[in-house]
């Protein structure tokens, strides 16, 4: 017997909306439309057609299999899908713009992100949206489903809890641990920046960095950049820089005020700003123009909230060489789609016992080098749909991987 596709809502909602006169949401709008009954299915590997695809798939022909890997627990990676899925969790705290608005609604995002996962680097992944917020109960939760999955991608996690829940689960998996929005941001942020300073014929190590945002991707992007060798990077909150003189960081600020800013700056970020080389925005507000013209010649501005960067670009390009965004609409977009499903990819592939830097540096300089000699101020980071894109990660992060002796194959 077919199964019966049924409308979500109830006859009752139904005739209620029918009899106000009220149009279905997905009667004017295509976001709607697309979304309805939702943006993912179970699909399976195997043919069930008959007693014989029947008695293997289940019983009694699964038996064989699950003695075998009671025996010999390593043969679930070749035996289920463990090695080819993720879990992405949330607890709906920190979702795109939106803030804290609980773990219902996140779930368009979470299926939205496993999908790209699937498209972009062939790895299947669930979306899982957690009805609690304390940070214990978050890692007791993930660490009691983890025999299911290959990885842990965490996602749209406020901070500064992020921190801490990522950091638990690493030291209680044996699987990866990543939380995108730090991590992701910042390798796709490093590959642009790497191409932008190459294109003006300098390095790392000659540019100076002002980010604006102190949460998982401000934070996140000033380690990358510290350990990948830029010159100084300081980082500002709503306060100001981020410094060691402040009274007022907390604990994971004053970690960052130790790593960051050698110039000592302080005060505003409009001040730091002045002769800096790079600015780096992941905090939403607006950068006045004077302040984005007193930065030095040949600058980058990477102005990445949306929808709305914190440097316009018509603003950004009176006075920066290189300007990128978050948005598709226009040229460099940094997107975090370009780094986590390959980094995934390639640690499922070695099956890795964790994400280390090392594998994310490498991810962040094959992204750069997708780009090669096409190089140019509107083209210093590849698009999402360059077919080259996943496979270059994949290859970067495995190699990485088994150079640094986490991976198990």
């Amino acid at each position: 017997m077919a199964a019966e596709i049924v409308n979500p809502r109830s006859d009752s909602e139904a005739g209620a909306e029918q009899e106000a006169g009220a149009e279905p949401l997905d009667s004017f709008d295509p976001a709607f439309a697309l979304h309805r009954g939702g943006k993912m299915a179970v699909q399976a590997t195997v043919p069930v057609r008959d007693k014989e695809d029947l008695s293997l798939a289940y019983t009694p022909g699964v038996a064989k299999v699950c003695s075998a890997i009671a025996e010999q627990p390593d043969l679930v990676h070749d035996y289920t899908w463990k090695s080819s899925v993720v879990a992405v969790v949330t607890d709906g705290t920190a979702v795109l713009g939106l803030g804290d608005i609980g773990p219902e609604a996140s779930l368009p995002v979470m299926e939205g992100k496993a999908i790209l996962f699937k498209q972009f680097g062939g790895v299947d992944a669930v979306p899982i949206a957690l009805n609690c917020t304390d940070a214990d109960e978050i890692v007791e939760t993930v660490v009691r489903l983890a025999p299911s999955f290959g990885g842990v991608n965490l996602e749209d996690i406020s901070a500064p809890r992020c921190f801490e829940i990522e950091r638990k689960l690493q030291e209680r998996l044996d699987i990866p641990v990543f939380h995108d929005d730090q991590h992701g941001t910042a390798v796709v942020t490093l590959a642009a920046l790497r191409n932008a300073a190459r294109l003006s014929g300098r390095t790392l190590g000659e540019l100076r960095a002002v980010i604006s945002g102190a949460g998982a991707a401000g934070i996140a992007i000033a380690k990358m950049l510290v350990e990948a060798g830029i010159g100084d990077v300081a980082v500002a909150d709503r306060k100001g820089v981020v410094s060691a003189d402040r009274e007022d960081l907390t604990p994971v600020k004053q970690e960052v005020a130790s790593f960051t800013n050698k110039a000592g700056l302080s005060g505003p970020l409009e001040a730091a700003l002045a002769g800096a080389d790079v600015f780096i925005g992941v905090s939403g507000g607006t950068v006045p123009e004077p302040a984005v013209a007193s930065m030095a010649e040949g600058a980058f501005v990477f102005a990445m909230a949306n929808p709305n960067p914190e440097v316009h670009p018509e603003v950004a390009h009176k006075y920066a060489a290189v300007v990128a965004t978050g948005r598709s609409d226009f040229p460099n977009q940094i997107n975090n789609v370009l780094a986590f499903p390959g980094i995934f990819a390639g640690a499922l592939q070695v099956r890795a016992s964790r994400i280390t830097e090392g594998m994310k540096l490498a991810a962040a300089e094959a992204l750069a080098s997708v780009v090669g000699d096409d190089l140019a101020a509107d083209y210093v980071i590849p698009s999402p749909f360059d077919e080259r894109v996943a496979p270059a990660v994949t290859a970067a992060v495995a190699a990485a991987a088994r150079a640094e002796g986490v991976a198990r194959r």
